[in-house]
C-alpha cells in the first residue's frame, strides 16, 4: 500500500490529544444530534459531503457525516489534519492544485474531492480537537456567508460534545452517589435501609405471585474478640471478606445487607425453609473453612445461622420475619455457635 507524508503535527499536540480524550467521545455509538449537525452543514454550503471528525493520534474517526459512510482515515490521508493547524480553519476551493492535498488518496482517487471547507473544533480551553467539514467533487470556493455559518456551526457541535461529556459525569456521580446510598461500604452489601426496602419489595411479591420468602440472619461469632485480638483494621477486613464470600455464592435472585455491626441478613425469594435452610449450612460449611488475609495474619471466621420462611398471608412483613430469624440467630448462639438454627414459619 502507498504511503503518504506525515501531515504536521501541532505544538500543543500532547495536551491536545488529553483534552480530546477528555471528552470520550473517540468510537462512541451513533448519535442522530450529530447527524443532523452534518446534514444542516452540507445544506448550508449546498454539498453533498459533511463530516464531523476527531482528529486523533494517529487517525481521524468521524463522528458523523452526510452523503457518505466514512468511519475514519490514516491521519496523514485526511483533510481536517491539515484543519487543525490553522487558527481560522481552511478553506481550499481547489483541492488538486494545493500541495497539502493533491496527493491525498480520496483527492487523486475515488472520489476525487475538489473542493474542502472546514471549521476547527475548539474546546473551552482553546485546544483544536477536529472539525466539521463539507466537501464537493466539484471545484467551488463557498461564500464569505457559508463559510461564516459553518464556523458557527461548528461552535453548536462543541457545544454537543461538551454537552454529551457532561451527562456522562452526572450520569457517573448519580450512580455513584445510587451506590453509597445503597450500599455498605465495608461489607460491599447493601445498607440497613436498602435491606429493609428490598424485604419490603420481596414480601409484596411474595404476597402477590404466592410464593414462599426466607430470610436467614447470621452473625460473626466472637468478632469481638478479633477486634480487640488482632485489631479493627483487621477485623474491617474480615467483615469485608465475609461480604464478597457471601456475594459470590449466592443467586442473583438473592440479596445479602448488613443488618448491624457484625450482623448480616440475606433474603431468599421463591425458596422454603428447608432449602433455605440448606443454603444456610452450606454457607456455614464454606465459612468454618475460609480464611481471610489481614495485616496481622491469617484470621478464620465462623457464623451463626437464623433461618425462617414465610408463606403469603396476613401474618407475613419484613418485621415478622427479621424478628422470627433474629431470634433463631440468638438460639444458635446460645447453643454452641457456628450452627444453623431454623425458627417459626412466619
Amino acid at each position: 500500500m502507498p504511503t503518504y507524508p506525515a501531515i504536521p503535527r501541532p505544538d500543543d499536540e500532547a495536551a491536545r490529544l488529553e483534552a480530546l480524550r477528555r471528552y470520550g467521545i473517540l468510537d462512541s455509538a451513533n448519535d442522530p444530534d450529530f447527524d443532523f449537525l452534518a446534514e444542516m452543514a452540507a445544506v448550508i454550503c449546498d454539498v453533498p459531503y459533511a463530516f464531523i471528525s476527531m482528529v486523533d493520534a494517529e487517525r481521524v474517526w468521524m463522528k458523523a457525516s452526510f452523503g457518505t459512510t466514512a468511519t475514519q482515515l490514516p491521519r496523514d490521508e485526511e483533510y481536517c489534519s491539515w484543519t487543525i493547524l490553522e487558527d481560522r480553519g481552511l478553506h481550499i476551493p481547489n483541492l488538486t492544485t494545493d500541495a497539502r492535498t493533491a496527493y491525498l488518496p480520496k483527492t487523486a482517487g475515488e472520489p476525487r474531492y475538489q473542493m474542502y471547507c472546514g471549521a476547527n473544533l475548539i474546546t473551552s480551553d482553546g485546544y483544536r480537537i477536529g472539525a466539521l467539514c463539507v466537501m464537493d467533487t466539484q471545484m467551488r470556493a463557498l461564500s464569505g456567508q457559508q463559510v461564516r455559518l459553518l464556523t458557527r456551526l461548528s461552535g453548536q457541535v462543541m457545544a454537543l460534545i461538551e454537552l454529551r461529556a457532561k451527562d456522562r459525569e452526572l450520569s457517573a456521580s448519580l450512580n455513584v452517589m445510587q451506590k453509597l446510598a445503597t450500599y455498605d461500604d465495608l461489607t460491599g452489601l447493601l445498607n440497613r435501609r436498602a435491606l429493609l426496602a428490598r424485604l419490603q419489595e420481596e414480601v409484596e411479591r411474595a404476597r402477590r405471585i404466592v410464593h414462599p420468602l426466607s430470610v436467614i440472619m447470621l452473625d460473626l461469632d466472637h468478632f469481638k474478640q478479633i477486634n480487640d485480638t488482632h485489631g479493627h483494621m483487621a477485623g474491617d477486613v474480615v467483615l469485608h471478606g465475609v461480604g464478597k464470600f457471601l456475594r459470590e455464592r449466592l443467586r442473583v435472585t438473592d440479596s445479602a445487607g448488613r443488618y448491624g455491626g457484625e450482623e448480616l441478613c440475606l433474603i431468599l425469594p421463591g425458596t422454603s425453609l428447608e432449602d433455605a435452610a440448606a443454603v444456610a449450612e452450606k454457607l456455614r460449611q464454606a465459612l468454618e473453612t475460609a480464611e481471610f488475609v489481614t495485616s496481622a495474619g491469617s484470621i478464620a471466621a465462623t457464623a451463626s445461622f437464623g433461618v425462617v420462611a414465610g408463606q403469603p398471608g396476613p401474618k407475613l412483613s419484613t418485621s415478622s420475619l427479621l424478628d422470627a430469624a433474629d431470634q433463631a440467630m440468638y438460639r444458635a448462639k446460645e447453643n454452641g455457635r457456628n450452627r444453623v438454627e431454623l425458627g417459626q414459619e412466619v
